[in-house]
């Protein structure tokens, strides 16, 4: 396993080689695009395959979020400027921890979209618009080039818009207090007003703004799909692409009656519990990295046992009112949400549960000390650990992944695969079978390089093998930690079908492509008993029954009574 200062080390070297090659892709042609709230000047670049794109950063679609603003629920239109605002460079990203580091960075003043389009400004046909919305747990994440740069998606006429949001407490405080306007989700929020920028602005870069198609990975995905069940999104994206995360994976809404905001005070040095008064007046004054810094400190020991990572996220608001963005439960929002007439291709990565194994391997207890598996009983059915029932599904979840058998780290990890992830996708798309009325699209990423997956190059090169989480990005978007590709290469081909797809389905509605996507790739069927068919993109592209369909049935036996989708 790779150590953190060999981490560090391999960062700063990619970091370094990444920016000498932004520099000299940047051309000094400039060009001015007029947006409702004044000119924009952007950048004409050239992407790792030589073509000419046009490059706008850090375009504004709200006020900055800073003072009085600093978390109010609904984001608000920027400020019209006088003469040109300089677009040529990348904005800050909002303020986070930078965990490979080990320090704080960004601003709040992080409300910016990154737009990139093909070497044409006004075409003679309007461009399939995708909407990209980055993972990251809702606490970390950017638009920045080093992780999402658009010369793979430059290939094809789209254009290609990356939307920043506020994240951990800044885009996630929940007051239960009507009167302070803080329910919480100012972070879906400012999603829904850069689509609604896009709207009504998109054209003026070439863009269709009635053909938007939502893409998101991981917290992104589960974004989006929390957006295709609220109302305040109705109309802003015509279809969409969900990669390894959704509503319904276990992490993607906090649950009820945590008080973490109180634990938060806690943890600043305010023992008592306060009004929300004034806890809202303290945080508004507060430091914001002290604020991240703290936060990170909310979870508890069982509460990590039991796999919840998250000190903030997504909520039920706590009352409803016209802009309320998650009135309920995600299941009861789903027989009637807007998103059911819409065409998705939803999926994950194979092995997603990887992405924890530098933290299990310096803790090996979690998986050689599993004791009855309560723990890991879906905590969304609110249990009692010595209850029988929950005794029953421990040794339900036991007996299906260990058997007799000693525990195993691999064995813990396809586990968290299923509990943390597919559980929650293989969710989504039953939702979309009983209640959508557009065509679902199923796949399952299985591409291993050795040389190109960033996860394994920075943390564990050479340990462990299998398609962890995050290892699908490398293929939609270059980014500092991969090398440039040959066409002779596997990964180079891997990256051209999934462009294909991506930008066949933004523009059709239809993913399939014969130029690079040989295979007819069907719609899941609703039907009784019907198999669940996937596309498997691996060396070879094929149509496979849902290899983790049986584990994934275990998980949804503990819930189908009590939380049926």
């Amino acid at each position: 396993m790779t150590s953190s200062i060999e981490t560090k080390l391999k960062t700063k070297l990619f970091l370094s080689r990444f920016r000498h090659k932004q520099n000299i892709r940047k051309t000094k042609e400039k060009f001015i695009v007029m947006t409702e709230y004044g000119l924009v000047e952007g950048v004409k670049r050239i992407s790792v395959w030589r073509k000419p794109f046009y490059s706008f950063e850090k375009v504004p679609f709200a006020k900055p979020p800073v003072g009085l603003l600093r978390f109010r629920k609904n984001p608000i239109p920027p400020e019209s400027w006088q003469g040109v605002r300089d677009c040529t460079k990348e904005a800050d990203m909002p303020i986070q921890w930078n965990k490979t580091f080990q320090h704080m960075e960004g601003s709040e003043d992080c409300l910016y979209l990154s737009i990139y389009t093909t070497n044409q400004l006004h075409p003679d046909k309007l461009l399939p618009v995708v909407a990209w919305i980055h993972g990251g747990g809702f606490e970390t994440g950017s638009t920045r080039k080093a992780k999402y740069a658009p010369d793979y998606f430059m290939e094809k006429d789209i254009v290609l818009v990356l939307i920043a949001y506020r994240l951990n407490i800044f885009g996630f405080l929940s007051l239960k207090d009507p009167v302070f306007g803080i329910p919480g989700n100012a972070g879906l929020r400012d999603q829904i007003m850069a689509l609604k920028w896009i709207k009504n602005n998109i054209a003026a870069f070439g863009g269709n703004p009635h053909n938007v198609t939502a893409l998101g990975h991981s917290a992104g995905a589960a974004s989006i799909n929390f957006l295709l069940l609220s109302d305040q999104a109705v109309g802003l994206f015509h279809k969409a692409i969900l990669m390894s995360g959704s509503a319904y994976c276990c992490w993607a809404l906090q649950p009820p009656g945590n008080e973490w905001t109180n634990r938060l005070m806690y943890h600043m040095g305010y023992k008592k519990q306060l009004e929300e008064c004034t806890i809202l007046e303290l945080l508004e004054h507060a430091d914001p990295y002290d604020l991240v810094s703290k936060l990170s400190r909310n979870l508890e020991t069982n509460e990590l046992r039991n796999k919840l990572f998250l000190p903030v996220g997504p909520v039920i608001e706590p009352y409803t009112g016209i802009h309320c963005v998650i009135p309920k439960d995600p299941r009861l929002m789903a027989p009637n949400a807007w998103g059911n007439h819409i065409p998705v291709i939803v999926g994950g990565n194979s092995f997603e549960g990887l992405i924890m194994y530098p933290a299990l391997k310096k803790n090996s207890s979690e998986f050689e000390q599993l004791g009855d598996c309560t723990h890991l009983v879906p905590a969304e059915l609110e249990l009692d650990p010595n209850s029988n029932e929950c005794k029953r599904f421990g040794r339900l979840i036991r007996n299906t992944y260990f058997g007799k058998s000693t525990p195993s780290l691999v064995c813990f990890l396809n586990l968290l695969s299923h509990k943390m992830f597919w559980h929650g996708i293989a969710r989504f798309y039953f939702s979309r079978m009983k209640y959508a009325h557009q065509p679902t699209y199923f796949y399952r990423f299985d591409f291993e390089s050795l040389t190109y997956d960033n996860h394994r190059i920075l943390h564990f090169e050479g340990d462990i093998r299998g398609v962890s989480h995050c290892d699908i990005l490398p293929y939609i978007f270059y980014n500092a930690m991969v090398e440039d590709i040959t066409p002779d290469r596997p990964e180079f081909k891997m990256v051209r079908i999934m462009i294909s797809m991506s930008t066949q389905f933004a523009a059709t509605g239809n993913p399939n492509n014969q130029e690079w996507f040989p295979l007819h790739w069907k719609p899941g069927v609703n039907k009784p008993n019907a198999r669940i068919i996937c596309l498997n993109l691996s060396n070879q592209l094929s149509l496979i029954d849902f290899p983790e369909n049986s584990c994934i049935q275990v998980w949804e036996s503990m819930l189908s009574a009590k939380k049926p989708i």
